[in-house]
């Protein structure tokens, strides 16, 4: 997959664009706590950010599928540097809170939205090789897919990190102000790469240019990673409390790397395996694993029993992720993939905003064990709604056989884009 021509020119880039957009939560909650004092205003002003980024994100998406990729990015990551850089004078100048949310919502919402960007130019790139060998070329997307995840997983897990060390070691703005360095240069480097972005589909008249969201089974997908950043979001919230209830603080990275860890291992050898089963299918099975994983959270009486079903939890996670990705592409026409997986990386992102809020009321009033009710509930949800609508991810006007073939191992996308773009 790594030798296909012009691959790195467009990964490289990416990586260092996409690394600030697990950086910009805490490095808002850091700022804010310190200026101002308060951990329900930090986290009330990260989670306008996130929400902002969640809803805005998709629309960014679809018009990067309409002008091209550098025509959205460039805007972006200016926007996004002059409101980052508007919210550090506000905090440190200790505006008023509601001054802050207004800078919060436009840094939220200007986020590059470079991982759908860089799973549509995969999704370009072995299209087209697909004419001469679909067969090679599906098994690379579902390796790329899986590649895109582990770096989203390696990403979240160094991001908090380096803002956290940032904004310690030097000063509480730091952190943020390392986020827009990193988003402007890599956002700009990375629409640089003009050979590798997908074509444009721009509007035609007479034409009726229908959404990503159109599509139902986008829809149940987007409601299914809702559930998977909920999870996120709990987690990080009740594992740091209940490290602290049991008086080692210091060990929340590490049961929260184990998490993470065991994703990034799913991830690399799930890419490994070509698939047979539909995607449907695996779906199901992924997202059933990780409810039994997080069904156990609430119960584990210490940090051993409790990092073993954080590992159990953290297999399913990259499955999940890198078969919603597959599935979605399948659902949608060329010129609207990179709006369906900015809809799927939107949904994952208020998840983790609700999940992190929900919990958190939940440890201040019944205590830290509390809080591991929320990955239960959301992923749970999450669950019940696959199985009730699964029919929904064959694509409509395609027949089940095609996709199970072809289709859902990434053979053939051009069958299967109902949805007119």
């Amino acid at each position: 997959m790594l030798r296909t021509p012009g691959a790195w020119t467009f990964l490289a880039p990416a990586f260092a664009a996409r690394l600030p957009y697990a950086m910009l939560s805490l490095g808002i909650v850091l700022l804010v706590l310190d200026t101002h004092g308060s951990y329900g205003t930090a986290g009330s002003v990260a989670a306008v950010s996130a929400v902002a980024q969640a809803f805005v994100g998709p629309q960014t998406g679809r018009l990067a599928d309409r002008y091209g990729q550098a025509a959205v990015l460039v805007p972006s990551v200016i926007v996004h540097a002059v409101s980052v850089g508007a919210l550090i004078a506000l905090a440190l100048g200790h505006a008023p809170v509601w001054s802050l949310f207004l800078a919060a919502a436009p840094a939220g919402a200007s986020v590059p939205q470079v991982g759908a960007m860089v799973r549509s130019r995969w999704v370009a790139k072995l299209t087209t090789e697909s004419t001469e060998a679909p067969a090679v070329s599906a098994a690379k997307l579902n390796t790329a897919f899986a590649f895109e995840s582990v770096t989203d997983e390696f990403t979240f897990v160094i991001g908090p990190v380096l803002a956290g060390v940032i904004a310690t070691s030097l000063n509480p703005s730091a952190g943020l102000i390392a986020e827009a360095a990193l988003t402007v240069a890599g956002g700009l480097a990375f629409a640089a790469q003009r050979r590798t972005a997908p074509a444009r589909h721009p509007h035609q008249p007479g034409v009726r240019r229908v959404s990503a969201l159109a599509s139902p089974g986008v829809r149940l997908l987007a409601g299914a990673f809702l559930g998977v950043g909920t999870v996120f979001g709990a987690m990080q919230v009740s594992v740091t409390a209940f490290t602290e209830s049991v008086g080692q603080p210091g060990a929340s990275g590490t049961v929260y790397g184990i998490f993470a860890g065991g994703s990034m291992l799913a991830g690399v050898l799930y890419g490994m395996v070509a698939w047979r089963r539909a995607a449907r299918h695996r779906m199901l099975a992924s997202y059933a694993l990780l409810v039994l994983g997080c069904s156990t959270l609430w119960a584990m009486p210490n940090l051993v029993a409790l990092s073993v079903a954080g590992l159990v939890c953290g297999l399913a996670i990259a499955p999940t992720l890198i078969t919603g990705y597959t599935l979605v592409e399948t659902l949608v026409a060329a010129g609207a993939k990179t709006e369906a997986f900015t809809w799927l990386t939107g949904a994952i992102g208020l998840g983790l905003a609700a999940g992190s809020t929900v919990a958190g009321r939940l440890i201040d009033g019944h205590g830290p064990s509390a809080g591991f009710l929320v990955p239960m509930a959301g992923a749970g949800l999450g669950l019940v709604a696959l199985v009730a609508l699964r029919h929904l991810l064959v694509a409509p006007g395609t027949p089940s056989t095609v996709v199970a073939s072809a289709g859902e191992r990434g053979a053939a996308p051009q069958l299967v884009g109902a949805v007119k773009g």
